[in-house]
């Protein structure tokens, strides 16, 4: 099984986590990492899912299992 890098540019770490947009309802979840890859999804190393940010009036929803 091949390991699935992050998706943001320049990182070649593994990924471990998964994050989705809602747009309508300006909110992002990220969780573990997801079972397949889709492509309207972004898997995230560990160091970006911690740094994760968005737009001003957004919520996030983190998957519990995420937080140590």
């Amino acid at each position: 099984m091949n390991a699935r890098l992050c998706s943001k540019v320049a990182c070649a770490r593994e990924a471990v986590a998964t994050l989705t947009f809602d747009y309508g309802d300006q909110m992002a979840a990220l969780g573990p990492l997801g079972a397949a890859g889709d492509p309207h999804a972004h898997d995230l190393c560990a160091q970006h899912a911690e740094r994760l940010s968005v737009p001003s009036g957004w919520v996030v929803v983190r998957h519990e299992a995420l937080r140590a």
